[in-house]
């Protein structure tokens, strides 16, 4: 071609050649590392296992490494648990020591499988602890009397649980109020000072640094992380570390929990 016509056709510029392949697998994993905590886990934990986690197989999780106590906690959605295969089932130095069972939510809710959980637990040698999902925006003299009227304690159970996460609608300083007087009110009918169950941001967000709270055990749940951080450096008793575990005799997955101290530590908890 002439250079003289050359120059009259319009100008166009040299394509950029197409990414790599792995420059959109790096966006897709960078995007993961932001908003999934499952990711982030899998991750974290690929460095930090041989020191902090073991694999269990069996249980299908890696469990927190150096917690000598481990227990579950169950309610209808587990549906009807074996608990005498539960009770047998150990691989390597790990068995279920204890169960937290849900027993009522709100003023008038039962769980169907509450009673049975609760008989063949004790009677499979398991330690028990009874839960109430706990409804701040409903009175909590009415579930203080859903769950009295549900729950008889035996010495060797664990104290009564009241499990706290949801605000309904109402502030900081409401959700502190109502779960003290509905705190006052179990520890007044069982003699024993109840168990909080939340979540860490729960916790975080309603708990922490508040001195009416420091006499009482706090039972947390975070997941999918090396290790659980308090973010006052409260002492937590039981942490709820997984949402995925498999035990025999138990057809749905399961919550896996740690004890911080040990058996005859968790025994001393227990009512007398």
């Amino acid at each position: 071609m002439a250079k003289g016509f050359q120059k009259l056709l319009p100008f166009r510029p040299a394509r950029k050649p197409p990414a790599p392949w792995w420059v959109g697998l790096l966006v897709a994993f960078s995007f993961g590392m932001v908003f999934s905590p499952w990711l982030r886990y899998q991750v974290f934990s690929l460095f930090d296992y041989p020191f902090h986690y073991k694999e269990y197989k069996h249980f299908g999780i890696r469990i927190p490494h150096g917690y000598s106590v481990h227990g579950i906690d169950v309610s209808r959605y587990q549906r009807r648990v074996d608990w005498e295969r539960v009770s047998k089932m150990q691989v390597d130095d790990m068995r279920i020591s204890f169960a937290f069972i849900k027993a009522t939510e709100g003023s008038w809710i039962k769980d169907p499988e509450f009673d049975r959980n609760w008989e063949n637990a004790r009677e499979n040698n398991i330690i028990r602890g009874a839960y109430h999902f706990f409804l701040p925006n409903v009175s909590a003299r009415d579930q203080a009397l859903n769950f009295a009227k549900n729950v008889r304690l035996r010495p060797g159970d664990l104290p009564p649980v009241i499990d706290i996460e949801e605000k309904k609608g109402l502030g900081r300083e409401q959700i502190r109020k109502v779960t003290l007087e509905f705190i006052a009110l179990l520890e007044k009918r069982y003699g024993v000072k109840p168990i909080l169950y939340t979540n860490r941001d729960f916790y975080k967000n309603h708990f922490a640094d508040q001195p009416e709270f420091k006499p009482y055990c706090f039972w947390i749940a975070h997941y999918y992380v090396t290790d659980l951080d308090m973010p006052d450096d409260s002492k937590w008793h039981f942490w709820q570390h997984s949402d995925r575990g498999n035990v025999n005799g138990i057809n749905e997955p399961v919550d896996f929990n740690v004890f911080y101290g040990d058996e005859a530590a968790l025994r001393r908890l227990c009512v007398p």
